[in-house]
């Protein structure tokens, strides 16, 4: 591995598609391969943070972007000892416009991710349902971004935009930038309309489109309300077995030689969100 992490952004403009879900999950199986898995939550919504029971942080990302603070001074432990969580805020609200007169605005978060070295081994960025400064500090930090693409018509219209966009920051800002691959999510194999749009996407995308496809999961739904990923939740529902498959995929596709090791120790006196009392339920739903 090299003496950074390899970084992805999960993007996509259009909310409502399990950009967050996707983001969650798929830190929560990484992190269960024993791979030190940074989550950094860039939507002002905050909904990446919650769902690890984080919903009153001292640090926050706003403070590594504005004020240079150090990810690992703003990064939370959670229930999976080789994932931790930099949250966000209400205070990100305010980050695009205090951005806009801070010289290489775009680059903010890039320097903070260089800055930890090889602390981690993956960084994943939960980004905004917008194309506005906060995504493209994510884009500029990121070597590759995922796109959850939900499996209906108007997702494809998104979809040729969201390119278009990572076309032109790879141009202009970061020459690295590539899509790592596309995840269908909420799909339905016994809806015409879910196949037609799978098969055109797969037939315009290649392999770059995911074999794992993420259904529409009650459970996947109920796990953010218990500060859990669904692997903690409900390791047998369908949404769990879909992300560690997901997770598997990617992990082929980076082909990480070094052996798994530990996550780096985080500053003493950092809070961690408690326990929630939910549980790891049994169910195949």
């Amino acid at each position: 591995m090299a003496s950074t992490p390899f970084v992805l952004a999960v993007v996509n403009q259009k909310g409502g598609v399990g950009k967050t879900t996707s983001a969650v999950n798929l830190a929560a199986c990484l992190a269960a391969s024993e791979r030190p898995t940074l989550l950094i939550d860039m939507d002002p919504q905050a909904n990446a943070s919650s769902a690890y029971g984080i919903t009153r942080a001292e640090r926050q990302v706003y403070d590594a972007l504005i004020d240079e603070v150090p990810l690992t001074h703003c990064a939370y432990e959670t229930e999976l000892e080789t994932l931790h969580v930099v949250p966000a805020g209400r205070d990100l609200v305010g980050a695009e416009i205090e951005l806009v007169t801070i010289e290489e605005r775009e680059f903010r978060l890039d320097r903070a991710i260089r800055a930890m070295g090889d602390a981690y081994e993956l960084v994943l960025i939960d980004c905004p349902p917008s194309l506005g400064l906060l995504t493209l500090n994510a884009l500029t930090a990121a070597d590759a971004v995922l796109i959850p693409l939900q499996c209906e018509y108007y997702a494809l219209e998104g979809l040729a935009s969201l390119v278009e966009t990572v076309d032109l920051v790879r141009s202009q800002l970061n020459p690295r930038l590539e899509i790592q691959g596309i995840v269908l999510t909420m799909a339905d194999q016994r809806n015409n309309l879910a196949r037609q749009v799978e098969a055109e996407v797969r037939s315009h995308f290649g392999d770059k489109v995911y074999r794992t496809r993420i259904p529409r999961n009650v459970r996947l739904s109920e796990a953010p309300s218990h500060g859990q990923p669904i692997l903690l939740y409900d390791i047998h529902s369908k949404g769990a077995v879909a992300y560690v498959k997901l997770a598997d995929e990617l992990l082929a596709q980076l082909a990480l030689t070094a052996p798994p090791r530990k996550p780096p120790v985080l500053p003493v006196g950092q809070p961690s969100p408690q326990p929630s009392t939910g549980g790891v339920h049994e169910s195949t739903t």
